[in-house]
């Protein structure tokens, strides 16, 4: 049974993460990710970092890049979602996949019948030769792992932590990623935008979908008016 039958939990990958939809300024912690999640050559990566800092595009673009590529089966694991499964259900057989992605492992970092199951996916996709990438809130050493050999494990790949973006990077992440679908966003507007709405960067895509939407149906620019019209604010 391939992983894609053996978890048949519907996990969309959000067509919007790609890299080249991922701000990622030369020379950033984030730049930096990209150029490791693009080396087939590293069989393990581990990328910690705050909400909002880019870690769950990250691997669903690289899940994409993958699917794309010279291989197909990627598997792309959000923990947020599928941690209230049983481990063995939902790890079962991954290491028959190319590249296996794990969000948010501080959700069962610390949970005692996710620590064997863990330990051996590390080694059977070390044995099977497939990549894989974990992503968490925080650096493996902040993690309650109960397991030392786990833990072990975690630290055992190159690991990167991506910082918080500042108010500055936020506003150039919505201008990039507004310039990406041909929308011009002023300086104005997106500070507008980054002082009404809650700072993560979910809220802030969701409502740039939302203007993007709205702007196509009415043939209408970003204006003040029109921002403040269509998202109520």
């Amino acid at each position: 049974m391939n992983p894609t039958e053996q978890l048949s939990l519907a996990i969309a990958l959000d067509d919007q993460a790609t890299f080249d939809n991922y701000y990622a300024p030369n020379g950033t912690p984030q730049h930096m990710a990209t150029f490791l999640l693009k080396d087939d050559a590293r069989k393990f990566a581990y990328f910690s970092g705050g909400s909002g800092t880019g870690l769950s595009h990250l691997l669903q673009a690289i899940c994409q890049t993958t699917a794309l590529s010279k291989t197909t089966g990627s598997v792309y694991l959000p923990l947020k979602d599928l941690h209230s499964y049983p481990a063995s259900q939902v790890l079962e057989g991954l290491d028959k996949a190319p590249l296996v992605c794990i969000d948010d492992l501080q959700l069962v970092a610390s949970c005692e019948d996710w620590q064997v199951p863990l330990f051996n996916l590390f080694n059977n996709c070390r044995d099977s030769g497939a990549r894989l990438v974990i992503a968490a809130h925080q650096p493996a050493d902040q993690l309650d792992v109960p397991l030392a050999d786990l833990l072990s494990r975690l630290k055992s790949g190159v690991s990167l932590h991506l910082p918080a973006f500042s108010d500055a990077d936020q506003r150039r992440l919505l201008q990039y990623r507004s310039n990406r679908r041909g929308l011009y966003l002023s300086d104005e507007v997106a500070l507008f935008l980054l002082h009404r709405l809650p700072r993560d960067t979910h809220t802030l895509m969701q409502a740039l979908e939302t203007l993007d939407k709205a702007s196509l149906r009415e043939q209408r620019r970003l204006t003040m008016p029109f921002v403040k019209g269509t998202l109520d604010l």
